[in-house]
């Protein structure tokens, strides 16, 4: 094993006096070419051209001397410190960090970013970090090739957005460059690049105390009362069928929501507010227009699509969880089509739930269903005041219940 290994994050300036000597000391030097490139690099040292990294420490681990590792930016931050800790290895590091690529990014920009969202993208995850870029008015994107600026501008169709793109950050060859979301695939972009994504202003901050999204903003619970959306709701909006939906369909950050049939937009909104991008469809202008302002009250983001299900839905991006608020069978049965995770939906009768839930069963689904009733009391007399009752159907898939 290494007697020492040394971790130092490189973001183009002089190396720190801790860097020099760690490195003046080392036997193995682990790095991108132009890491080793550095004049610091003792002539005499092994030399180690990291592209895995997982190899690169099985090699330092069997490496008897003193062993540095260069990387770009802080390299505790999404970097190679995470892989080398990993218990198979058992190398113990040292860490003599640089400032990260996102810091960096934020820093040419001018711009705060403790109210940010960073998330990964590589071809794996570029869909979910699409879908943060959704949800969310300041997200810094650590981009790969196949999931750089053109790839997200292309995922995020319909949703307008500014994309402040960093190339080669710390180097010569450093540009930035600001362009709206649907000229970044005009583009070809020179690796490595990072885009910070910057959507329309949310609920004025005051900075905050938590970095990133604050999970406890906005008025306390879920499944609020029908004033707080402008009065009445619409056929199977009512608070306890929706709270029931939000807890069958979970919707996270990462998540793309489809809310089929929005109505007031009480639904699309709380969805929205737990984190996850919503795309909010109705045939209804009215209702897209009370979307809209529900969603700019609670200062979330969602994108609103008049037009009529299930045509409408063609053209849509792939979700993970739908709600179904209008439409009935057929549409259910077109979303089930495109798979996503999970559906819910209501019906009012026996006939028209077991019509929908044999449906999701030939669809592969797992079907459940409760027949919900509400009844709210006058507290003054405790007396009904109203009730509502529905059938609440979900379908999930058996392969895909995370």
């Amino acid at each position: 094993m290494a007697d020492r290994v040394t971790v130092i994050g490189w973001d183009g300036s002089p190396l720190t006096a801790a860097a020099r000597s760690a490195l003046a000391a080392a036997t193995l030097v682990a790095g991108a070419a132009h890491h080793l490139a550095l004049p610091e690099v003792p002539p005499a040292a092994e030399r180690i051209r990291l592209g895995s990294v997982a190899l690169a420490a099985r090699r330092i681990a069997a490496h008897r001397g003193t062993a540095v590792v260069l990387a770009d930016g802080d390299p505790g931050f999404f970097g190679v410190v995470r892989t080398l800790r990993a218990p198979e290895f058992g190398l113990e590091v040292e860490v003599v960090p640089g400032v990260s690529s996102v810091a960096a990014a934020f820093a040419r920009a001018g711009m705060p970013w403790d109210d940010a969202q960073v998330v990964v993208a590589h071809r794996r995850t570029l869909r979910r970090a699409v879908n943060v870029c959704r949800a969310h008015t300041k997200v810094a994107v650590l981009t790969s090739p196949g999931a750089g600026p053109a790839e997200l501008g292309l995922l995020l169709e319909g949703v307008h957005r500014t994309f402040v793109i960093c190339e080669e950050l710390g180097t010569e060859r450093e540009r930035v460059t600001v362009v709206t979301s649907d000229k970044a695939a005009d583009h070809t972009w020179r690796d490595p690049n990072l885009v910070i994504v910057i959507g329309p202003a949310g609920a004025t901050e005051d900075g905050g105390w938590i970095a990133g999204r604050d999970p406890g903003a906005g008025p306390r619970g879920w499944a609020l009362p029908a004033d707080v959306y402008g009065g009445a709701l619409g056929e199977g909006e009512g608070e306890l069928l929706r709270s029931a939906q939000l807890a069958r369909l979970g919707p996270r950050v990462g998540d793309l929501v489809w809310d089929i049939g929005s109505g007031s937009g009480a639904f699309a909104t709380e969805a929205a507010r737990c984190g996850a991008g919503v795309i909010a469809v109705d045939r209804d202008p009215g209702a897209c227009g009370r979307t809209t302002l529900a969603a700019r009250h609670f200062g979330v983001q969602l994108q609103v699509v008049h037009g009529i299900a299930p045509h409408i839905l063609e053209n849509l991006p792939e979700p993970d969880v739908v709600r179904v608020g209008g439409g009935g069978a057929a549409v259910v049965s077109a979303v089930a089509d495109r798979r996503p995770r999970c559906i819910v939906t209501h019906a009012l009768t026996r006939p028209a739930a077991e019509r929908v839930g044999r449906d999701l069963t030939e669809h592969g689904y797992d079907v459940r269903c409760e027949f919900v009733q509400s009844v709210e009391l006058d507290t003054r007399a405790w007396t009904e005041r109203e009730r509502s009752v529905a059938f609440l159907l979900s379908g999930t898939l058996p392969d895909r219940s995370q």
